[in-house]
């Protein structure tokens, strides 16, 4: 299946089930691979309507990263260090903490 295909056919998912954090997510983690800045939009949609969707605050995070916005994604990595906290998951927890410390040391951050 092309992107293009996942594009069209995850969108349908949202709007079929646009309650669904996953359909979000999926389609943002789709856009990173053509349009970045959609990918950006879908991140910031679910971390806005779905924040306690835990999986977004990985990815979301490095993305901003990625694009040099140092400061959005350090609040993103904390507030997913906190959520993972808060829900008990320490798989995400360790993950988050781990992408966390190696950011600060990519960009000579102190936490």
């Amino acid at each position: 299946m092309s992107n293009l295909s996942r594009i069209d056919l995850l969108k349908q998912f949202v709007k079929d089930e646009p309650d669904n954090p996953f359909n979000l997510y999926a389609l943002a983690l789709e856009y990173q691979n053509t349009d970045v800045g959609q990918a950006v939009r879908y991140f910031d949609q679910l971390l806005a309507q779905h924040p306690e969707y835990l999986p977004t605050y990985f990815h979301a995070a490095a993305l901003q990263a990625e694009l040099e916005a140092i400061e959005k994604a350090q609040v993103i990595y904390k507030a997913g260090i906190e959520l993972a906290t808060a829900q008990n998951d320490q798989h995400s927890l360790r993950e988050l903490k781990n992408a966390y410390q190696n950011f600060l040391f990519e960009n000579d951050l102190e936490d």
